[in-house]
């Protein structure tokens, strides 16, 4: 199978990309530079859909970049970022006489209202009520096929939590103050934290990938919930990071630091949580290597 990931050199990316070629795969990664097995955006416009099985947007400004201030131009390149890219694919796919026969973008759970009580599942109804759920409301639109092409090109959204591994996403940031004995809990710490190991994600995307078992997918995408069916909290996390690093967590981060540091709107990432269960994932035969934190911690830090 040859599959076009946009975004295949960031961190999900470059783990989903190992993961495929691993399966016998070959894998051509939508770029800002060009080079070896890359195409650019540029071209993807001006050319058009190189022949492909399956395709995949990742790509996106990272929303935790501790080198950008929280302010409009950096909300400008977090959407743009986003939706230019999942529009242009998805016109790719529309326009390509041989379309793929799976498309997959990768979103997230902030489309979820924050909450201690409400469980979500792939089937809860939503509506945005924030930033961060109206991007998640606009970058799903972008990537809906006409339904000509949907009749044979299966879609599909997957909405991870925080993704976490050893060399980038969340954990990158978390583990010096670990390490140094200054880790804690965020905010409150009651808030439920959504997350996935990065090789569980990547598994996910590559089941997503494979051919639609009906001769004709739904016309809408089918929509997976990229997180652990282990549900923890924010205080949970913390202490099972600060067990297996064998480190002390005894300084919470009050959420007013968080939001001046980070900007309110975003900060409500850490801050806040929603509880996510992986009902269709679980219920699509997926299996996790790291249902649960303790797994998933031990093969991050390498304990």
């Amino acid at each position: 199978m040859r599959v076009l990931i946009g975004g295949g050199s960031g961190f999900v990316g470059r783990e989903l990309t190992r993961l495929l070629r691993d399966r016998g795969h070959e894998v051509t990664v939508i770029s800002r530079q060009p080079g070896p097995g890359k195409i650019t955006w540029g071209e993807l416009e001006s050319r058009g859909l190189p022949p492909c099985e399956g395709a995949v947007n990742l790509a996106g400004e990272n929303l935790m970049n501790p080198l950008r201030w929280w302010n409009e131009s950096y909300k400008k390149d977090l959407f743009s970022s986003r939706i230019d890219t999942t529009k242009t694919l998805a016109q790719a796919i529309a326009a390509s006489p041989s379309p793929p026969h799976s498309w997959v973008l990768v979103t997230g759970v902030a489309c979820y209202k924050p909450s201690l009580e409400a469980e979500y599942t792939e089937d809860s109804s939503w509506t945005p009520f924030d930033l961060l759920s109206r991007l998640v409301k606009e970058w799903e639109a972008a990537a809906c096929l006409p339904e000509s092409v949907a009749k044979t090109t299966k879609q599909v959204v997957i909405r991870p939590g925080a993704v976490l591994g050893r060399d980038g996403g969340a954990m990158k940031q978390m583990l010096l103050p670990f390490w140094l004995g200054l880790g804690g809990t965020l905010g409150s710490g009651r808030q439920p934290f959504p997350w996935i190991h990065v090789a569980d994600l990547a598994g996910i995307i590559a089941h997503a990938l494979e051919p639609p078992t009906d001769t004709s997918p739904p016309a809408v995408p089918q929509v997976f919930n990229g997180v652990a069916p282990a549900l923890n909290t924010n205080y949970e996390f913390t202490k099972e990071l600060g067990r297996v690093l064998r480190r002390p967590t005894i300084f919470p981060v009050p959420g007013f630091v968080m939001n001046a540091l980070m900007g309110s709107e975003r900060a409500v990432v850490l801050t806040q949580g929603q509880k996510v269960k992986p009902k269709r994932t679980l219920e699509s035969g997926f299996q996790y290597k790291y249902p649960d934190l303790t797994s998933a911690l031990r093969e991050i830090v390498g304990s």
